[in-house]
């Protein structure tokens, strides 16, 4: 399976198990603030055998070709930690993981697990939106001395603001599926009408004002 039919496949059973959630009429507010016609929660697909294996299966073969064979799986908290341990058990490779922030007592870690200096890592995430989360994870793991090779994803927003970010933190990113796989997927399921779909173009062209605009 191609690039695109895993990005397809991948989005119809996000939209078959509700883990990717569709409304335009009703907008789900980000922790931002932002409104949104799209709410994603990939942490479902842990639920469903068939397709942890089909995301698992997909990150190992997306790293093995485009990152070889990295020293260690770092996952980003919370989503990216169960994704990355079995992408780490796959491979048979050490594992570590990142917090949003560093914790307040002990050891005030944010980075759990042993990362040698120099090591290459590549990074699991479950979701990028804005990449400030997820980048902020490739940060403390450089801090630590590590190699980031890249980081991995299950779904992305493809959000440009998210691009640039990547683009200005010098971190490649690869993900299963994107939001215009999803769309192409809904339209062609039926999950949407015709007037869904294009609010649905318009947020993604300009989220922030497609959020001004469906503020109550």
């Amino acid at each position: 399976m191609n690039e695109k039919d895993t990005a397809l496949a991948l989005a119809n059973f996000l939209l078959q198990i509700k883990a990717i959630k569709l409304n335009p009429a009703s907008p789900f507010t980000w922790a931002s603030g932002l409104k949104s016609p799209i709410y994603c929660d990939n942490r479902i697909t842990l639920s469903y055998p068939n397709i942890r294996t089909f995301i698992r299966e997909a990150f190992v073969r997306m790293c093995t070709e485009r990152y070889g064979k990295p020293e260690l799986i770092a996952g980003v908290a919370t989503g990216g930690i169960p994704q990355g341990a079995l992408v780490a058990q796959e491979l048979g490779l050490p594992f570590c993981y990142v917090r949003s922030e560093a914790k307040s007592h002990g050891l005030n870690n944010q980075v759990e697990g042993i990362v040698p200096q120099g090591a290459s890592v590549v990074v699991i995430e479950d979701l990028v939106s804005t990449g400030k989360s997820s980048l902020a994870a490739v940060e403390a793991l450089r801090e630590k001395g590590a190699n980031v090779k890249g980081m991995m994803a299950i779904f992305t927003y493809q959000l440009d603001a998210a691009a640039e970010a990547f683009k200005k933190a010098n971190c490649d990113l690869v993900t299963i599926s994107n939001y215009e796989a999803l769309i192409k997927k809904a339209v062609e399921e039926n999950y949407v009408s015709d007037d869904q779909m294009q609010s649905l173009m318009e947020w993604r062209k300009s989220p922030q004002a497609w959020s001004d605009a469906h503020l109550v």
